[in-house]
């Protein structure tokens, strides 16, 4: 043997395992030759989120360089369709970040710095009414140029004036304060919404509101305040509700009562105008238009029926969507029937996966910032879900229609429905418990009944009713509608009410979250066995969300609000007075469900008027937490010596440098800078902030502005 050539072989085995790489690359991407570009979109989105995530300019950069670097990689140097497929990727990735880098920039507005309380003159952009909390949320553009230009403004119900409308013009005095910033790490970001939607402050109105002149609303405000006091006429309480908001999308005159149920069983999707409403509304009209002229034979042989009813079914869509205010996820659903319509008028197939990305793709080029919002994720998850299901060949064999007994056809149609809402409701649930931080377990089964029930009785009735007001006739419609909404809401109240109706999850990990979500894209979008692969990234992120630490202490970004969460989940709130926001909000960090008891009750905390000091158990360590409760001036030296004695001192004011506790010291001072926090203590303590979460970007200066 030659020795001396075997070095001259190792560059020839590596040259022929690149080249079997390639190859099997080439034949995979030509058996997914038509999934392979629904990647593109995904890469899209991914740009966006990672700007979101990275959170900081230079990391912004690096993402480009890379991105840009793998794109002429590919392109140059890898050879076939995978060369083609890094580079296109690394272009979507690239242009994602850029799109959402130059929004961000775009739509920078001037906000408040502090809290401040103005009287000023101001137009009325939009009147919503909350009747949770009885009260009304204007969206204001303030006259003059000291005021940013758009606020948004609370005021109770019973002290609005007559005539507060859209495009009156008011004069008040409110405490504006700049707009809310994520309060505790993990939950909703605040800031990001009023960033994006141009709002430079928030506030409640103080004392009365002058209407200086009266608005003329438009054509379809008008047409949705008639329509909505023309339900409520005929529906009360919380069925009247539940029907102007399948009606208006107007949820405003739901009781809270109602409203919590609904999302405990997992049924609130039902009172959000959506996809489900749209397709009703866009198929009865195509369905309808279609059974009614094909009762003209000469209209049958003469005319495309099917084009006609396309049309018909695409202005009612567009008619709805505007009727409920055209908000973002009514338009991206109108967009996608109009789609599917068109797909049935052209003879092609009517929902796929492909139309699904178009799609999305529109919706980011346009709003790049919904990709982070909970509406745009749980559509999209819904549908590519439910078209990944229909497509799939054993869904096929097992539930497709064919030629049998009425008995077998009964099976086979309600195991398709037990299927469909099971798939769905795994595919939801790691969204919903990752914004949320909760998931209704037996909403598969609460759906199965509420989602016919509403697509297929409730809406066709009440539309029905309406038509028939015309002529007044549709006495007997409501009452049948009433009967049925009833029915709607006794299952909502009994699911609610249930053990263990829910489940609660703590603060996700983004990864975890993140690794779900690429899981169940591989699952769906590929049509090879080599899509079972995302069950192992689904289970991992299940894995890393169900095992993720409860943190042991909640702090607000403004120090009054601290929750102590005992060994068992349950957390305990400093101030009994907590609202009820704060207090959902520490509920729901937390992953607990119920009503959060205070510390004196907890047997953990000794407390007086002005403090509590609690002792913390963290893998066999005692943690001293010493928490200021009062706006009392306390003895400097009875305060210096208690922060001594503490591991952590937590105030809403400023404390002397003489305070000085063991480990950590949390005034209002370092809080600004902070931001709310989440503490995990043991041998290894770390602390989770807010400002470390939002980084550089550009909404992240709010926090310190409070």
């Amino acid at each position: 043997m030659d020795i001396a050539a075997l070095p001259e072989r190792e560059p020839a085995v590596r040259q022929w395992q690149a080249g079997a790489f390639f190859a099997s690359a080439e034949s995979f991407l030509e058996r997914e030759r038509e999934q392979a570009p629904l990647w593109l979109v995904v890469a899209l989105g991914g740009g966006i989120a990672a700007w979101l995530v990275l959170a900081d300019p230079a990391r912004w950069w690096a993402f480009l360089l890379l991105a840009a670097g793998g794109s002429v990689v590919g392109f140059a140097l890898v050879p076939g369709r995978a060369g083609r497929a890094v580079g296109a990727v690394g272009i979507a990735l690239a242009l994602g970040l850029g799109l959402i880098w130059v929004r961000a920039e775009a739509v920078r507005s001037p906000q408040l710095q502090r809290i401040d309380i103005v009287r000023f003159e101001a137009e009325v952009k939009r009147v919503e009414r909350l009747a949770a909390r009885e009260s009304l949320r204007l969206t204001l553009a303030p006259r003059g140029g000291e005021l940013p230009p758009l606020l948004r403004v609370s005021l109770a119900e019973k002290d609005a004036p007559e005539g507060l409308g859209p495009g009156a013009r008011i004069a008040l005095r409110a405490r504006l304060t700049p707009p809310q910033p994520m309060t505790l790490p993990g939950t909703h970001d605040f800031g990001r919404d009023a960033w994006f939607a141009g709002l430079g402050g928030t506030g409640r109105a103080l004392g009365e509101i002058e209407v200086l002149s009266t608005g003329q609303p438009g054509v379809l405000d008008g047409a949705r305040t008639s329509l909505d006091e023309h339900i409520r006429a005929r529906l009360e309480g919380g069925v009247g509700g539940i029907a102007t908001a399948l009606a208006t999308g107007d949820q405003g005159h739901m009781p809270a009562e109602d409203a919590e149920a609904m999302r405990r069983a997992g049924l609130a999707h039902l009172l959000s105008v959506s996809g489900l409403h749209i397709a009703a509304a866009v198929g009865a009209a195509f369905l309808l238009t279609l059974r009614l002229l094909a009762l003209s034979e000469r209209l049958a042989l003469r005319v495309n029926l099917v084009l006609v009813a396309a049309g018909t079914g695409a202005l009612a869509g567009v008619a709805y969507t505007l009727l409920t205010g055209a908000q973002v996820p009514t338009v991206r659903s109108c967009i996608a029937a109009i789609l599917v319509l068109i797909g049935i008028a052209l003879g092609r197939e009517a929902l796929s996966l492909r139309l699904i990305a178009v799609g999305a793709a529109a919706v980011l080029l346009v709003r790049p910032e919904a990709v982070a919002g909970a509406s745009f994720q749980l559509s999209f998850a819904a549908v590519t879900t439910l078209v990944a299901l229909y497509s799939s060949r054993h869904f096929i064999r097992w539930f497709e229609r064919r030629e049998e007994s009425w008995a077998p056809k009964l099976a086979r149609a309600l195991g398709a429905m037990v299927v469909t809402g099971l798939a769905v409701e795994f595919a939801l649930m790691p969204f919903a418990l990752y914004h949320f931080h909760k998931a209704g377990l037996y909403g598969v089964l609460a759906n199965l009944v509420a989602i016919p029930l509403t697509t297929f009785v409730i809406m066709p009735l009440e539309a029905g009713a309406l038509l028939l007001d015309l002529v007044g006739l549709g006495g007997w419609l409501w009452v049948a509608c009433g009967w049925v909404i009833g029915l709607l809401l006794w299952l909502a109240h009994t699911v609610s009410s249930a053990s263990g109706a829910v489940a609660m999850l703590p603060t996700m990990p983004v990864w975890a979250f993140g690794a779900m979500v690429i899981g169940g894209l591989w699952l769906c979008l590929w049509s090879t066995r080599v899509r079972l692969f995302g069950l192992a990234a689904i289970l991992m992120g299940a894995v890393g969300a169900t095992t993720a630490p409860r943190p042991d202490l909640l702090i607000t970004g403004d120090g009054r609000h601290v929750a102590i969460i005992a060994a068992d989940g349950t957390p305990f709130i400093l101030r009994e007075r907590a609202g009820d926001y704060v207090r959902s909000l520490l509920a729901e960090t937390s992953g607990f469900d119920g009503d959060l008891p205070v510390m004196p009750q907890s047997g953990l905390a000794r407390c007086s008027y002005d403090s509590c000091i609690a002792d913390l158990m963290a893998d066999g360590r005692t943690w001293s937490l010493l928490a200021l409760r009062s706006t009392q001036r306390l003895a400097w030296e009875d305060l210096t010596a208690a922060c001594r004695q503490a591991d952590i001192v937590v105030a809403d004011r400023r404390l002397p440098r003489g305070c000085t506790p063991r480990w950590l010291k949390l005034d209002s001072v370092g809080l600004a800078r902070t931001g709310g926090l989440a503490l995990y203590l043991g041998e290894e303590p770390r602390v989770e902030s807010v400002s470390e979460q939002l980084g550089r970007l550009p909404w992240a200066g709010l926090q310190s502005g409070r």
